[in-house]
Parts: C-alpha cells; sequence; structure tokens
C-alpha cells in the first residue's frame, strides 16, 4: 500500500470530529511531502532538530505539532517552529514557552500531556497534579492551553489502554467544567498506530499515527 492510499483507509473510516496527526519522526522529506499531497496537514516532530530541517522545506504547506519531550534549551527554536506543543508538564517549561514568546510576539497553543499511567521512566504530570498545573500556566499571557495529551502505556491488546484513555477524557471533561480563564479544553490527543480506535471510543478528536501511514521500519 501506498502512503496515499494508507491515509485513504485511515481517513475513511475516522469520524469527521477526529484531527489526524502524522508522526513522521525519522522519516524523509518526499515522505512527508507524499502524505501532504494525500491531505495531511498537520505533522507531529518528536525532535526540534528534526524538525527544524523539514521545516525549511514544508513551512507554510502542513501545520508542526511538537510530541516528544520539550527540553528547556530546545524551546527558543521550537517556538519558532512548532504551531502547537503537546507535551507541556511543567511550570518550568512553561515559562520558559512563555518569554521566548513573548519575544516572538506569539501566543503558543498548548497541550498539558499527562502521564496516564504513572510511568517512572514517561514524561507527562501526574493525573493528580494536573489542574494545579493547568492553573498556575493559565497565568502566563503568551500561552492558551488548548487540552491534554496523553501516551498511554503499550500493550499488545489496545484493549489494556483504555483504562488511561478513560482517565484522560474523565480528567478532560472535569477541567473543561471549571472554565478556567485562558483554558479552552477543545482538543484530546490520544490514541497511535496500535490504539487510536479505543482511544478515539473513550473521546480522542485528535490521533497521531506514523507507521499504519508510512509503513513499518
Amino acid at each position: 500500500m501506498s502512503i496515499k492510499n494508507n491515509i485513504k483507509a485511515i481517513k475513511k473510516e475516522l469520524p469527521n470530529n477526529i484531527k489526524l496527526v502524522a508522526a513522521t519522526k525519522t522519516r524523509s522529506i518526499d515522505e512527508i511531502k507524499q502524505a501532504v499531497e494525500a491531505g495531511i496537514n498537520i505533522i507531529g516532530e518528536n525532535y526540534v532538530l528534526e524538525a527544524e530541517e523539514k521545516y525549511k522545506e514544508l513551512k507554510g504547506k502542513v501545520k508542526f505539532h511538537c510530541i516528544g519531550h520539550l527540553q528547556t534549551n530546545k524551546v527558543k527554536k521550537a517556538v519558532e517552529i512548532f504551531d502547537m506543543i503537546q507535551t507541556v508538564d511543567s511550570i518550568k517549561i512553561a515559562k520558559e514557552i512563555d518569554e521566548r514568546c513573548n519575544n516572538l510576539k506569539k501566543t503558543m497553543p498548548i497541550l498539558i500531556e499527562i502521564n496516564s499511567g504513572k510511568e517512572k521512566n514517561k514524561a507527562g504530570i501526574a493525573p493528580k497534579d494536573t489542574e494545579k498545573l493547568i492553573k498556575e500556566i493559565s497565568t502566563l499571557k503568551n500561552i492558551k492551553i488548548k487540552g491534554l495529551m496523553t501516551m498511554a502505556p503499550f500493550f499488545k491488546d489496545p484493549e489494556k489502554d483504555r483504562p488511561y484513555f478513560k482517565l484522560t477524557k474523565d480528567l478532560f471533561d472535569n477541567i473543561k467544567e471549571k472554565h478556567i480563564p485562558n483554558v479552552d479544553m477543545e482538543t484530546l490527543s490520544m490514541g497511535m498506530t496500535h490504539s487510536y480506535k479505543v482511544a478515539i471510543k473513550e473521546g480522542a478528536n485528535m490521533i497521531r499515527i506514523g507507521s499504519k501511514i508510512f509503513g513499518s521500519r
């Protein structure tokens, strides 16, 4: 199957409200261009340096989302490249984004990354600390909180991810009901190639897919 046909097959089964992010880590400019021609309008990159190379070629043709852990020393470049940062999990990184965006006169849409599986080796804020962090970040002038993102634990059986997606959706709904100023709970980014169908059933409206679009490495 070609990249074009893969995207067509995925889109055919997606409800209209679902945004599809093509996860393009290690993928070539040519592969990404094929995806864009097939209707992809958001790509997700894990690393700032890799995203920078692709940005030079693809600026204005596609939106760039940061979907990997962002280090403080990479924020200056990241805010120049990305249209959204999906992986904010601390007030420290948020303040750095805010400061760098202020210099550019830019407002950065962000998602708060939830460590839904409470895994020690994973980034993300603990679910119980999410509301406190959101209230802190909401006071920053050059950031707009747009929702939540999670990377659930990996299981061979995607059904085992369901509780983690459900937990994140419950958090999303709970925060939405509080109407915190400067917080628009619009986007719930959950689910990847092996788990996106379960994620959508649990309320995701944005999914991040790599190998099902581009093939396995």
